[in-house]
């Protein structure tokens, strides 16, 4: 059984910062892309930031400048340095891995249980 395990969310003041962190254990073989979604109450889930395995990354619109995403491939962990954070930051956080147990078998998806991060003005 694959798990990402997330933590690091919180409660922060505006202008504050936080880092989020995921790892992901069990029979991993390698992973491709590693990613940061949040949903905030009464919305759809969005993607916040994405790193592929060779290390590009892309953020929506509303993060750049303000958030980091980096992985550590041999620790099977991605992280999302948030700065600057606003009140509109405020959600769940999901990490998301697409991996593979084994050199012949397809990647599959995983999410992880979800981290609070509440931002106050």
């Amino acid at each position: 059984q694959v798990q990402l395990v997330e933590s690091g969310g919180g409660l922060v003041q505006a202008g504050g910062s936080l880092r989020l962190s995921c790892a992901a254990s069990g029979t991993i073989f390698s992973i491709n892309a590693m990613a940061w979604y949040r949903q905030a109450p009464e919305k759809q889930r969005e993607l916040v930031a994405i790193i592929m395995a060779g290390g590009n990354t892309n953020y929506t619109d509303s993060v750049k400048g303000r958030f980091t995403i980096s992985r550590d491939n041999a620790k099977n962990t991605v992280y999302l340095q948030m700065n600057g954070l606003k009140p509109e930051d405020t959600a769940v956080y999901y990490c998301h891995a697409d991996l593979r147990s084994f050199p012949w078998t397809s990647y599959f998806r995983r999410w992880g249980q979800g981290t609070q991060v509440t931002v106050s003005s």
